[in-house]
């Protein structure tokens, strides 16, 4: 029965569902009931070969779509959603990786003013202010928010792929566009920074 309940609640929430915001709806189950369900309906999906299975992403728990039917359902819901530039995809990878930041400190990394992108991202609700820098000015510092890693489908930071500390060796600075090298173990700069899959409601 609880399986199902928390099946249910998965189901019609929007967004990634905390544990302890399933404890509220479970009048307060342990914790560590509610993920043994949650494995238990992970592994029912795959037993079945269902076309969704359910994701950690930002902290919580969705149903999301498998991979594999990413081009029919891009085919049916048409997402009216402006990519990221380079420039912007390069920021915020700084920021993802040395947050939290500050813009001088992002602008010495890419060595151009950034003033445009953070705003850009900022709107986007993929960075958001952390506070103040103890230094002269108290210059105000940038950090990644939850829907950065909603967007990107990662459970925490601690999910991004490794990569080795920023230093100007890691930069090249060209002529046309600036384009950052980054070295990422796993993947392309494309899956590391690509969108999640589309996520849907399971018929």
């Amino acid at each position: 029965m609880i399986k199902k309940v928390i099946e249910a609640l998965l189901f019609v929430s929007e967004k990634p569902l905390k544990i302890e915001e399933l404890q509220q709806a479970l009048d307060g189950m342990e914790g560590a009931e509610i993920k043994e369900a949650i494995e238990s309906l992970r592994e029912d999906y795959k037993r079945q070969e269902r076309s969704f299975s359910i994701a950690e992403l930002a902290g919580g728990y969705q149903i999301v779509t498998n991979p594999e039917f990413a081009p029919w359902i891009s085919k049916l819901f048409k997402r009216d959603e402006t990519k990221l530039s380079v420039p912007a995809l390069e920021t915020l990878a700084i920021i993802a990786y040395k947050q939290p930041l500050t813009r001088s400190e992002i602008e010495k990394i890419r060595g151009v003013n950034v003033d445009g992108v953070i705003k850009t991202l900022l709107d986007k609700g993929l960075i958001k202010v952390r506070g103040r820098k103890d230094a002269p000015g108290r210059p105000i510092t940038y950090g990644t928010t939850e829907e950065f890693l909603k967007r990107f489908g990662l459970k925490n930071l601690e999910s991004l792929p490794r990569l080795r500390d920023f230093t100007e060796h890691d930069l090249d600075f060209n002529k046309d566009d600036n384009r950052m090298k980054l070295e990422v173990e796993k993947g392309d700069e494309e899956d590391a920074l690509g969108h999640p899959e589309a996520q849907n409601r399971p018929d």
